[in-house]
């Protein structure tokens, strides 16, 4: 069985290995690509069963309204916020995602952001190549004994909960349901606004939708503790970006962040101007085990659909 159209919208070329290319070709009848401001796309998906997006496409009510045809919605990633899937769901549409593909390698990420800024690796490494080997002037701070907070206990938060036991952290987290199985191995919960201000490390690990949206408000970024480092590899939209200008102005806290790509640039001149914000490129997901990973989950997800079985769907 296969789709009749396949319409797919702001995946590049480069989003997928070549294999994947031919598999998704072979799972429609026509397949057209589109770029997320592309003139064609409300006409193309008039006809269609099919669509499949990258990061930034919003598919509100109205674009699924315009698709009379539409079967199924795949998302090329793990956050469906731009997706309206409740009203999906309501027209018989599935959605699907693909959750965890980047568990190991988000996990990963994250420790190495910590570990480069309170041992202030970048520092050294710089030091080094000038030929400066001395250790003075250094102000480094560990892991262990520190209170470490996890906001988002679900397959790359628990990952991070682990590890940081591993570090010997005082591991305490919020999410939206209790994880008991985590919590007996010494991991606390705590209701959001008790645990922020506890918090030496944070870490964001919510996907994003309509309910996490500014999730770190004003309130609660006022509410993070003075030194704290607070680290976000989910989507920026989680954050209030003006409160967290306000409160980098008065540096003392540290941000850190990962999903660049997803910023404007504006807001990016606006947080690059503060030492004490870290901007990455978006690393969290690309391991060449990620990648794989990613590529197996979103078109078994449309395989899946076709056969009558689907699997990661979200609504």
């Amino acid at each position: 069985m296969k789709f009749n159209k396949i319409v797919m919208i702001g995946i590049g070329e480069t989003s997928l290995d070549s294999v994947y290319w031919r598999k998704i070709d072979a799972l429609g009848e026509k397949v057209v690509k589109l770029s997320k401001d592309s003139s064609e796309i409300e006409k193309q998906l008039m006809d269609a069963d099919c669509l499949v997006v990258g990061f930034g496409v919003k598919v509100d009510e109205n674009r699924i309204k315009n698709s009379p045809k539409l079967k199924y919605i795949g998302m090329l990633g793990t956050g469906y916020g731009n997706i309206d899937a409740n009203y999906a769901n309501s027209k018989k549409i599935a959605v699907t995602n693909i959750p965890g593909y980047s568990r190991e390698a988000v996990a990963e990420l994250v420790f190495g952001m910590i570990l480069d800024h309170i041992r202030e690796l970048e520092r050294a490494k710089q030091r080094a190549r000038k030929g400066d080997y001395s250790d003075s002037g250094y102000f480094v701070s560990e892991i262990k004994g520190k209170t470490f907070g996890i906001i988002g206990l679900g397959r790359n938060g628990s990952r991070v909960a682990e590890i940081a036991l591993g570090f010997g952290a005082d591991v305490r987290y919020w999410s939206r349901n209790r994880k008991k199985e985590l919590e007996s191995k010494g991991i606390k919960f705590e209701d959001i606004d008790v645990l922020i201000p506890k918090c030496d490390l944070l870490s964001l690990h919510l996907a994003l939708t309509r309910e996490t949206e500014n999730f770190l408000n004003e309130k609660r970024i006022e509410k993070i503790k003075n030194d704290a480092v607070v680290i976000n590899t989910s989507p920026m939209e989680l954050v209030n970006l003006d409160a967290l200008e306000k409160r980098l102005v008065k540096g003392d806290m540290t941000f850190i962040l990962d999903h660049s790509d997803e910023m404007s640039e504006e807001n990016l001149r606006k947080l690059s101007k503060y030492k004490n914000c870290m901007i990455y490129p978006p690393i969290g997901y690309i391991t060449k085990e990620a990648r794989i990973a990613k590529q197996d989950i979103f078109v078994g997800n449309m395989e899946n659909f076709l056969k009558g079985s689907p699997t990661n769907k979200v609504n």
